[in-house]
């Protein structure tokens, strides 16, 4: 079956750095778009990033602009979301999020996986 593992979360300072990874299996990777959202408790879950199955076509939420950055690697079916320059208000819940086409016949259908998330906390 899909799974999508996250990892690379932690406990980081104000201005530092992170690099999450969200490593994928039992699926076609390179069909999939992939993107990153975070939840904090009481919020709505967020897009954070998001990336196209080739890697050509990027989008960011204003918050992240110039700051993060997403990637991928098809041969290694994972996704990257690198985060510098961290602030207090980045700290959440981190999941990734894969949205491919399935076929039923002529009729296509979207279908969505999420990881069961990694924790960032940015604090002095």
């Amino acid at each position: 079956q899909v799974q999508l593992v996250e990892s690379g979360g932690g406990v980081v300072q104000p201005g530092g750095s992170l690099r999450l990874s969200c490593a994928a299996s039992g699926l076609t990777f390179s069909r999939y778009a992939m993107s990153w959202y975070r939840q904090t408790v009481g919020k709505e879950r967020e897009l954070v990033a998001a990336l196209t199955g080739d890697g050509v076509i990027t989008n960011y939420a204003d918050s992240v602009k110039g700051r993060f950055t997403i990637s991928r690697d098809n041969a290694k079916q994972t996704v990257y979301l690198q985060m510098n320059s961290l602030k207090p208000e980045d700290t959440a819940v981190y999941y990734c999020k894969a949205v491919g086409t399935v076929y039923n016949g002529y009729t296509p259908r979207a279908i969505t996986y999420w990881g069961q998330g990694t924790q960032v906390t940015v604090s002095s």
